[in-house]
């Protein structure tokens, strides 16, 4: 297991896991912006993107509205 923050709290998840595994194993649904370490990481490169440990990720829902 791999240990990171997310979200401001510590989880563990499976080893070799990337940013869009994590995003469909936590059923997160509808446009979301992820930061990775402090840096947006691009929806293009989620697929991509492996998660190490201690790794701090934020999901943060995109939500329209004025």
């Amino acid at each position: 297991m791999t240990e990171i923050m997310l979200n401001g709290q510590a989880r563990q998840v499976r080893d070799n896991i990337s940013i869009k595994e994590l995003l469909s194993e936590l059923a997160v649904t509808g446009p979301v912006a992820v930061e990775l370490n402090r840096r947006v990481c691009p929806k293009a490169l989620h697929g991509e993107t492996m998660i190490k440990s201690g790794d701090v990720i934020e999901i943060v829902t995109i939500v329209g509205g004025g």
